[in-house]
């Protein structure tokens, strides 16, 4: 059975290249939105934590109608630490629209994703989106797509894939460069003749791979997936298994199933093949399951999802002001949660850790974990971080770490000193070039050499450059490497930071805190330029005397402090500092919190 009236496909990208944005096009094209219907930008991107940064965290479907035709179509990340996402979602499709930006060119992403699509045999379109923009170097693009798909051995075929030319905001396409399309027809055009109909047998025993959970207070768990064999119906028997486990398959009832049409769901009674459903009634239905006909059972294998690179560990927060913001703060609600989590991230890893309250959970990237965390923290979760490690491997008896292909464009001033500080970080220099007005620096790089650069980066290029990091392999240990060239100021004792505290630290170094931050002994406040720890006490009040003197009334004029995000946080702690996270806070602090304590630990060390 060839199924003419649909088509699957997903659009893979790098980071910021337009994905969205073509898709919230694509809609409107397809008639999603009624006539004069109020609409959103990047419609896709659900979420609060996606909406805020603009970026697109998880993977998700939708549904266009052209013509009699029906369109699925797979919004993906484009961020390297959530490749995974993509990984899982290329299952479900017969064919990807590969977005390259027409100033940036290929991107690390976009060699990663490609590949990927690639070595499942998919079909590709090219689009060279965002053609609008005033630097936009459109044949230049289209010579560095076609190396890409040489150095990535494209068969005959794929070096052959249709090109489009597109402007995603302004929903137009066309097949030339030299011709400014009116509308998304031609692209729309393009999916239908180019990309592979779904085919299988519709008379045999059910097939379905689960590429992606949802979950719902209605009706629990929700397993998505791309039918490959056979008819499912509701009220239908199932059985449940996995490629890779040994488990015996277990017996489940549908109770209902959904479609994507446009931006919701519609309620089906059956589905056949090469259509994306959604279904309910499975419980513990996770990604990589198959559901089979029980007459039939014959799981399907599921894609290897590429390995964890980093990896830090959660604990249970015990700091002086523990449980006073969050509502989970127990090491079972802890654990509950990372272990949840596992089931709808395919790349990530959790195992418990040396201690009963912690837990080590492997990632990507810090962009990866950084986001876990968020989230935990704004379900009412409260939990401490340590510094990021990365993951080593023993090859051979050699010990080898992952290393980093980073891609960075920078105006031509900021270029020596970028070099200076990736040099002395054992980067390695692979290529160096003018991209329009900028400067583009690709090099190799450990993971853990990148630990705290971002921030310093963004300081040296005045907020200019561009980063973009993807895990590229392992390679031999590259030796050791200092990555944090200050210490920290640490509060002496437990209580509430006043102007006169903070005015008489703020010579010692950049404070994190302002007046009337509630503070206790062991918190990290601020920077000390030097590398060394030093003791301060911010909650010191003035004396008050009868004796007035002319500059005893003087304004305190305190420096602004630099409040440090998530992210910056997690690039800033050393080896014996954690984060404290909580709903409302995010605070840095010494593993041991007493002065005294610490200090006789430092001691031993040395």
């Amino acid at each position: 059975m060839i199924r003419e009236d649909l088509r699957n496909v997903a659009i893979i990208a790098h980071v910021d290249h337009g994905k969205t944005t073509l898709v919230d096009g694509m809609l409107q094209q397809g008639g999603a939105y009624h006539e004069n219907q109020a609409t959103t930008e990047r419609v896709m991107d659900s979420n609060d934590l996606e909406k805020e940064r603009g970026i697109t965290i998880l993977a998700k479907n939708t549904a266009i109608r052209y013509g009699d035709k029906k369109i699925n179509v797979i919004d993906t990340p484009g961020h390297a630490d959530f490749g995974g996402e993509v990984e899982r979602i290329l299952k479900m499709v017969n064919g990807v629209i590969l977005l390259v930006d027409a100033a940036e060119g290929p991107m690390p992403q976009t060699r990663f994703v490609l590949q990927k699509a690639m070595e499942l045999n998919h079909r590709i379109i090219v689009v060279v989106n965002k053609i609008d923009r005033p630097d936009a170097r459109i044949q230049e693009v289209i010579d560095e797509v076609l190396e890409l798909l040489i150095d990535l051995n494209a068969t005959d075929e794929q070096l052959d894939s249709p090109m489009l030319f597109c402007s995603g905001r302004a929903g137009t396409a066309s097949l030339s460069p030299d011709v400014e399309g009116t509308d998304l027809i031609p692209l729309l055009d393009t999916i239908v003749d180019y990309i592979p109909a779904p085919e299988g047998e519709d008379d045999d025993g059910l097939q379905l791979l689960v590429s992606s959970v949802d979950y719902s207070d209605y009706v629990g768990k929700i397993g998505i997936g791309r039918i490959e064999r056979g008819t499912l119906k509701v009220n239908q028997e199932v059985s449940v298994c996995n490629y890779h486990s040994d488990e015996k398959p277990r017996r489940a009832k549908i109770v209902s199933i959904y479609q994507f049409e446009g931006l919701s769901r519609a309620s089906v009674q059956s589905a056949t093949v090469g259509d994306i459903v959604c279904f309910s009634g499975v419980e513990q239905i996770s990604i990589g399951d198959t559901l089979c006909a029980p007459d039939k059972v014959e799981p399907l294998e599921f894609v290897k999802v590429s390995e964890p690179t980093m990896e830090m560990t959660f604990s249970v927060n015990d700091s002086p002001f523990a449980g006073q913001e969050g509502k989970f703060v127990t090491t079972r609600q802890i654990r509950d949660r990372l272990y949840k989590e596992t089931l709808k991230d395919v790349s990530l890893r959790v195992q418990d850790g040396d201690t009963t309250d912690s837990f080590k959970v492997a990632g990507r990237g810090e962009m990866h974990l950084a986001i876990l965390i968020e989230n935990m923290r704004r379900e009412g979760y409260e939990i401490c971080c340590s510094t990021p490690h990365v993951l080593y491997k023993t090859i051979d008896g050699i010990l080898h770490e992952p290393m980093e292909r980073t891609s960075i464009d920078v105006p031509d001033d900021a270029v020596g000193s970028v070099v200076q500080k990736l040099g002395a970080r054992k980067g390695e220099l692979l290529e160096m070039g003018k991209v329009g007005s900028r400067t583009r620096i690709e090099y190799l790089i450990p993971s853990r050499c990148l630990f705290g650069y971002r921030s310093e980066f963004m300081t040296d290029t005045k907020g200019e450059g561009v980063i973009n990091t993807i895990f590229d392999g392992y390679q031999p240990f590259k030796g050791d490497v200092v990555t944090r060239y200050t210490g920290s100021l640490i509060a002496s004792e437990t209580g509430e930071a006043t102007s006169y505290g903070l005015y008489n630290t703020q010579d010692r170094g950049a404070m994190f805190i302002g007046v009337q931050t509630p503070v206790y002994e062991g918190m990290i406040v601020g920077e000390c330029p030097k590398m060394e720890d030093i003791v301060v006490n911010v909650c010191k009040k003035k004396h008050l005397t009868a004796v007035r003197s002319k500059g005893a009334d003087e304004a305190l004029i305190l420096t602004p402090p630099r409040i440090l995000s998530l992210e910056q946080a997690i690039e800033y702690i050393a080896e014996d500092e954690l984060i404290e996270v909580t709903p409302k806070s995010i605070r840095l602090r010494k593993k041991i919190l007493d002065t005294a304590s610490r200090l006789k630990a430092q001691a031993k060390l040395k």
